[in-house]
Formats: C-alpha cells, structure tokens, sequence
C-alpha cells in the first residue's frame, strides 16, 4: 500500500513541507514517484520518517541522520558505525534524561514550597521544617 504526501503528513503529524526536506535532503532513500512524479509514501518510508524523528528527539543533527542513512545504504559493512552511532545517542539521551530529572526535582521542590508558604501566609513556613520532615519526594 502507498500513501500521498499529504496522508502521510497526517500520520506522521509533520509538514509536506518537512516531508519535501527530508526528501531533498536524502534521508528517504527508498520513496518512490508514480509515472506523474507524485511521492508514493510506503509503510518503510513511514518508519524511516519515524525513526527520523526519534533521531532528532536525541538531539542528533540531521547531518548525522543522513550519515546513518548512507550507511545504512552501503549495507552490513557498515553494521558498527551504526551501533556505535546508538550507543552515543543512548548516552546522550541519558544524559539528558538526567538533567531533567534534576530540573523535575527542582521544581517539585518548589512546587512543595510555595504550597507550604501558601498555606501558612509567609514564605518563612518551608524554611522551618526540619529535614527529617520533608516528605520523601523533596528529601531525595
């Protein structure tokens, strides 16, 4: 089964015009055109746009995508480039991981605060509770 530009642009939630991009770009090396010249989005270019995403999501530039994708092209030879191309965006994304944790922390902290100084009037009230008194969340 095939899809058009714009089916494809509703599954995917993206743009035509980012559609257009990643084309021109080559990071749909596999999309194909009718005999006139309209896209025919299979359901392989349907993973490729997610993995894209997923990709990006990492942080990863779409220079680096587009180096996957060409070795991806080249084939098994290329299978350890591509691994380790994984691992990095796993630490990546770990990495990130933890830095919003941190931030979730913050703000659940803060969020713990200002419920405590509400509730008591005075932004003084947090400040006195002993450590041991904290609940778990804040402590951690």
């Amino acid at each position: 089964m095939t899809y058009g530009i714009s089916e494809v642009a509703e599954k995917v939630d993206l743009s035509p015009y980012i559609l257009r991009f990643y084309e021109k770009e080559g990071l749909l090396p596999f999309l194909e055109r009718d005999s006139n010249g309209r896209r025919m989005f299979t359901e392989r270019d349907l993973e490729w746009i997610v993995l894209i995403g997923c990709l990006k999501a990492t942080g990863m530039p779409l220079k680096e995508i587009k180096l996957f994708i060409d070795w991806y092209v080249e084939g098994d030879e290329t299978l350890t480039l591509r691994q380790n191309m994984f691992y990095e965006r796993k630490r990546a994304v770990e990495e990130k991981m933890a830095m919003l944790q941190k931030t979730m922390d913050m703000v659940t902290y803060k969020c713990w605060f200002y419920d405590v100084a509400v509730e008591a009037g005075t932004a003084d009230a947090p400040k006195a509770i002993a450590t041991e008194d904290l609940p778990d969340e804040i402590r951690a």
